[in-house]
C-alpha cells in the first residue's frame, strides 16, 4: 500500500491541473455566450466574403461560350 499515497497526489495534482486549464480558457475572450457566438458569426461571413471574392474571376467566364 506504499504506492497508494502517492496516486492519491498524482491524482490530487492532475486534477487541480486540468481545473486551471479550463479555467484559463473561459477566460481568454472574457465574452457571454450570444456576445461569442455573434463575433464568431461575423468572422465566418468575412472568411466567406473572401473566399467568394477569389474564386468569383474564375467563375465569370465559366457561363460563355467561344
Amino acid at each position: 500500500m506504499t504506492r497508494g499515497n502517492q496516486r492519491e497526489l498524482a491524482r490530487q495534482k492532475n486534477a487541480k491541473k486540468s481545473s486551471e486549464q479550463s479555467k484559463r480558457k473561459r477566460r481568454d475572450d472574457g465574452l457571454s455566450a450570444a456576445a461569442r457566438k455573434q463575433r464568431d458569426a461575423e468572422i465566418m461571413q468575412q472568411k466567406q466574403k473572401g473566399t467568394n471574392d477569389s474564386a468569383a474571376p474564375a467563375g465569370d467566364n465559366a457561363g460563355t461560350s467561344n
